[in-house]
């Protein structure tokens, strides 16, 4: 049987540890080609080390796959562009993106530095968008050029993006920023035979592990591992695959052995006076909205 992404070319940022390089392995498993991005940086985003996106790539020659390392700081506009190139340089051709990176500086909001917010939304919102940004650009003029395309795009959010986490108002703005950030570009790429889908994940990474060692019991060696990030990859993969064609837009929360499709703003219950509001009116109005729709769901820390 062939593999599900048999000679599939795909680039996987943050891909030297925790999520990252278990999608790579999983990716390298189902035969693809992966190009490995990892800068190396810390947890709180600092440093540079060559080694980890080396190492996961040994892993995958290791098991007779076919893997490159790349080491660009995916949020910087031009290094961005020499990702997507070194993909197509490599092996020829590019099929998947997978926006993974990040690190996380947690500060309450009161307390929070300005370099603290701009980090974080550089290296998630701005990360996941000049890939993307350089990729489309690819697959727009491979799609002009004639040639067929069934392109994916994975982008990762968080529960955090979805619902807020309180003492990571910077974390949590810019998964929700890569929210939007997917709708939009699922609505723009279709066009071009791409699609574009987003994850939610929870697993035990360097970014989680402080709270799940806090809230979990490591498990037995003969318990599921819950919280392993290998059972993160495989939906990932099938997004990748050309069987998920006509998926996209779409927002998948996923832990364990758990999948679901998190829904996302919708227009709600509406009260139309058709002609301008009076002040004096307005508080009744929104009470009996509010009474007309379901609380929102409390943000994690509350």
């Amino acid at each position: 049987m062939t593999p599900l992404c048999h000679n599939r070319v795909v680039i996987i940022t943050g891909a030297g540890r925790g999520l990252g390089r278990a999608h790579a392995l999983a990716f390298a498993e189902a035969g693809a080609r992966v190009v490995v991005n990892d800068a190396g940086v810390s947890l709180n985003g600092l440093g540079a080390d060559t080694s980890p996106a080396q190492s996961v790539v040994n892993e995958i020659l290791a098991l007779g796959g076919q893997a490159v390392a790349n080491t660009e700081d995916i949020a910087d506009w031009q290094g961005a562009l020499r990702l997507v190139r070194s993909a197509v340089e490599s092996f020829g051709q590019l099929d998947v993106l997978v926006n993974n990176a990040g690190f996380l500086r947690d500060r309450m909001l009161v307390n929070m530095e300005e370099h603290e917010w701009d980090a974080v939304i550089r290296v998630h919102l701005k990360g996941h968008m000049a890939p993307l940004r350089h990729a489309a650009a690819y697959w727009r003029s491979e799609h002009r050029a004639g040639r067929p395309i069934q392109a994916r795009v994975i982008n990762t959010s968080s529960g955090a993006g979805l619902l807020g986490s309180v003492g990571q108002g910077n974390y949590s703005a810019a998964k929700a920023g890569i929210a939007g950030l997917t709708t939009v570009a699922a609505a723009e790429l279709a066009r071009y035979g791409v699609t574009v889908n987003a994850i939610a994940p929870a697993a035990r990474t360097r970014m989680t592990e402080l709270a799940f060692a806090e809230t979990m019991a490591a498990p037995t060696e003969t318990e599921f591992d819950a919280m392993a990030p290998e059972n993160v990859s495989p939906l990932v993969v099938w997004l990748g695959s050309e069987q998920s064609g006509d998926v996209t837009g779409r927002m998948f929360e996923v832990e364990g052995g758990r999948i679901s499709i998190a829904d996302g703003w919708r227009h709600g219950p509406f009260i139309d006076r058709e002609s301008r509001w009076p002040l004096g009116e307005v508080g009744d109005a929104v009470k009996r909205l509010l009474a007309a729709t379901p609380p929102p769901t409390p943000a994690y820390g509350t």
